[in-house]
């Protein structure tokens, strides 16, 4: 009875194309991962240098975060919903209502 059901698993369309999105997603996460740490070392320069933060950074660090935040629920199945670039960009106060409850 198992056997069978993992054989319906394996055969299952939507698992695969999950599959799919989430190998491609993981590459994106890896290239977002990077930029935050751009961010992050440009805003310390900024501090460092200004004496304060810039606004531009901040605003395109928060974003960035967001879109990382999303990026990671899908790849943990708490949501199904895509991401950029199968979706639109979403901002953070969007991102909390596709948890799946």
């Amino acid at each position: 009875m198992q056997q069978d059901q993992i054989s319906e698993n394996f055969k299952k369309i939507e698992t695969w194309r999950r599959i799919i999105f989430m190998l491609i997603y993981a590459f994106i996460d890896s290239m977002v991962k990077l930029l935050l740490w751009i961010v992050i070392l440009l805003q310390m320069a900024s501090v460092l240098i200004s004496g304060k933060t810039n606004s531009n950074l901040l605003g395109f660090g928060h974003s960035l975060s967001s879109y990382h935040y999303h990026i990671l629920l899908f790849l943990t199945f708490s949501t199904d919903q895509l991401a950029f670039p199968f979706a639109e960009w979403r901002v953070s106060s969007e991102i909390d209502f596709l948890r799946k409850n």
